[in-house]
């Protein structure tokens, strides 16, 4: 019997030793394919055959996530009509292991012969066809494979996902590329909302339990219950928060005070209660909640003014998280 926990232990092992040992291929090569991606009009065009297509399409996803624009080549499909896509100012990124496959050495050429395209190698063996003909080498060498064959591409497929994943991420670092900007690529699904939704699109405008300082504790009671949020905010004339009452704090005046007739809201309200501008995203109100163990927050504008609280339901019903 095999031992499969040992097996796939190694192969981890070996996957992240091939990933660890990229950092000594980081070159001037390297650091030129970053700054002439950059400064580029065209696009980057990324290219490969069997395993490394696959890599070179989520290379490709990356790439258009973060700001840079970039086309999926498939090396067969290009010696057969997509080559049309490729233009003179663009990049075009050979993905190879060997760098000395069939297709790969058709179709280098004919890129070659479009006109400008810089062309780019992303290989691990450096002394390949591939890497002699084009004009810059991006270094995915690996030993050998994960596979106990040494044949199932592994190690150098996972060496070529890392390697694409460290030129976006140097993109991103020159293009200042910040969270706003990825959130206009990323409109949908509970990412885009998470990018998106403002707490002035969550919270109810219409729902804003509110007493004054001097308000007894029968208002308090009666818009604590009409609320459903359980808590009412105290605000001054001028509608600016001064603090919070929420159910906890009525159980401890219960316990506090024998007698309740004559108290006051701002008597037993908690001071300086947790806020957040309308304009701040909503994952950061409930980031707020989760650190200060809350359910809710006092949502205000930019003058302090009073406008309603958010809940963590209404984050939740949003599909922010």
């Amino acid at each position: 019997m095999i031992d499969v926990k040992k097996i796939a232990k190694e192969v981890i092992r070996k996957e992240a030793e091939a990933v660890h040992n990229l950092q000594n291929y980081i070159d001037d090569h390297f650091e030129k394919v970053v700054r002439l991606i950059y400064e580029s009009s065209g696009r980057v065009i990324v290219t490969g055959i069997g395993k490394s297509a696959i890599i070179a399409q989520k290379i490709v996803a990356t790439l258009n996530s973060t700001g840079t624009p970039a086309i999926f080549l498939h090396a067969a499909d290009a010696i057969h009509g997509d080559m049309g896509m490729v233009r003179n100012e663009d990049v075009v990124i050979f993905i190879s292991k060997s760098g000395n496959t069939p297709e790969i050495k058709v179709l280098l050429p004919l890129i070659r012969n479009i006109g400008n395209s810089t062309i780019v190698a992303m290989v691990s063996n450096t002394g390949s066809f591939l890497a002699q003909q084009a004009q810059y080498v991006l270094k995915a060498t690996v030993e050998d494979e994960a596979c106990p064959n040494n044949l199932a591409p592994t190690n150098s497929t996972t060496a070529q996902l890392v390697l694409g994943d460290a030129l976006a991420m140097c993109l991103i670092e020159c293009r200042s590329f910040s969270g706003e900007d990825f959130a206009r690529f990323h409109p949908g699904g509970s990412l885009g909302k998470r990018l998106y939704t403002r707490v002035a699109d969550v919270y109810s405008k219409e729902n804003r339990p509110e007493v004054k300082m001097q308000d007894g504790i029968r208002k308090v009671i009666v818009e604590i219950s009409g609320g459903y949020l359980g808590a009412v905010v105290v605000t001054d004339e001028q509608e600016e928060v001064l603090g919070i009452i929420t159910d906890g704090d009525l159980r401890r005046m219960l316990e506090k005070y024998r007698n309740i007739d004559g108290l006051t809201a701002g008597e037993i309200m908690s001071a300086a209660p947790k806020t957040i501008r309308e304009a701040e995203l909503a994952f950061t109100a409930y980031q707020l909640m989760e650190k200060n163990s809350i359910t809710q927050l006092v949502v205000t504008d930019e003058a302090n003014h009073y406008r309603g609280m958010v809940h963590l339901h209404d984050i939740l019903k949003e599909g922010v998280v």
